[in-house]
């Protein structure tokens, strides 16, 4: 028996409402457009630190400029401050257009020592920096050292009288503020004792506990920890001059006699297997983001300062930094592997 007329043609609108969101989902998908299909930030450590603080930036920057685009889901793929998961972007073992992960200036410190397996810094697109943090030398409330002068005495005693303890192991950016610390302090930097967490969030506990004496990690991870209620002294900021904002009152190193200096931007990566098409459309919603007259407010209440790059202007900078840790590794004297 056939159907009426008027039966069929509502079945096939009823059939067209099932079908047409799967077909648009997948031409979303195929042309790789942010703002039409479902996204996620890969967090390449534990939670707590500047990695999560990355991708939350993200998702609030993008849900800022397109309300109607499906907020980034966040997930977490610890492993190596961030080897795991750009080894398996790399190979193809994770990714897509809608698959972006959060890297720091430690990423490409690590990229630069050949830590993140045989891979390039091409084995990825570098989509967009959100901002920059500098790194801190921090202590428990109830610490002894009450300026930074004081940790570098002790340190010029003996530096292996106190336990840093902050993300990574050897050759990681915390890592290197610690070394940079003790040789600042007229001492060899391989007589110091530094214990490896995955990540400044499992550090900043750490410290909490007292189980470490000091942390050389970034402001922003510091500063939300405090405001949770840690019992967190910041000694000392590794900018070029005093912040602003809730760093307002923390010296900077160079003030205090010890010239370091650390940024450490934060950004976002996707495979290199993507298509163009997905790449274009991340930078193209990164740099709208970072340019609207609100995303300044943002950045700030994640305790990021100004930098926003994106397109050849972000892959000259990665180049660079790279040639600048290589250089630093040698003087070190960390051994660095060839992808």
């Amino acid at each position: 028996m056939q159907m009426p007329f008027s039966n069929r043609r509502h079945a096939l609108r009823a059939l067209s409402a099932l079908l047409i969101p799967g077909i648009a989902r997948r031409a979303a998908a195929q042309s790789g457009d942010p703002s039409l299909a479902a996204a996620d930030c890969v967090i390449p450590a534990k939670a707590g630190g500047g990695f999560e603080l990355t991708c939350t930036l993200a998702r609030d920057a993008l849900q800022a400029v397109r309300p109607s685009h499906p907020p980034l889901a966040q997930r977490y793929l610890p492993g190596g401050i961030g080897a795991v998961a750009f080894d398996r972007i790399a190979t193809g073992q994770l990714g897509g257009p809608g698959t972006l992960v959060a890297f720091s200036s430690g990423s490409l410190l690590n990229l630069a020592q050949g830590r993140f397996g045989p891979h390039p810094p091409s084995a990825v697109r570098w989509i967009a920096t959100l901002g920059t943090d500098y790194g801190v030398i921090a202590v428990h409330r109830d610490s002894p050292y009450k300026r930074l002068e004081d940790l570098v005495t002790a340190l010029r005693q003996d530096p292996s009288r106190m336990a840093f303890g902050a993300g990574g192991t050897v050759g990681s950016q915390d890592w290197v503020k610690a070394a940079l610390l003790v040789r600042a302090a007229g001492r060899d930097h391989k007589a110091m004792r530094f214990v490896s967490f995955e990540g400044g969030g499992d550090a900043l506990g750490a410290l909490q506990g007292k189980h470490v004496d000091v942390f050389p990690g970034d402001a922003a991870e510091a500063l939300q920890a405090i405001a949770g209620g840690a019992a967190v002294r910041l000694l000392a900021v590794l900018s070029e001059t005093r912040l602003g904002g809730a760093l307002t009152g923390v010296p900077t190193a160079r003030e205090q006699g010890v010239d370091i200096v650390w940024p450490t931007v934060r950004g976002l990566y996707l495979s290199a297997n993507v298509p163009d098409a997905a790449v274009r459309a991340w930078t193209a919603a990164f740099a709208e983001a970072t340019a609207t007259p609100g995303y300044a407010a943002l950045r700030e209440r994640h305790g990021l300062y100004p930098f926003a790059l994106t397109g050849a202007a972000l892959d000259a900078y990665v180049q660079a930094r790279i040639k600048t840790y290589q250089a630093l590794a040698d003087e070190l004297g960390l051994r660095r592997w060839k992808p």
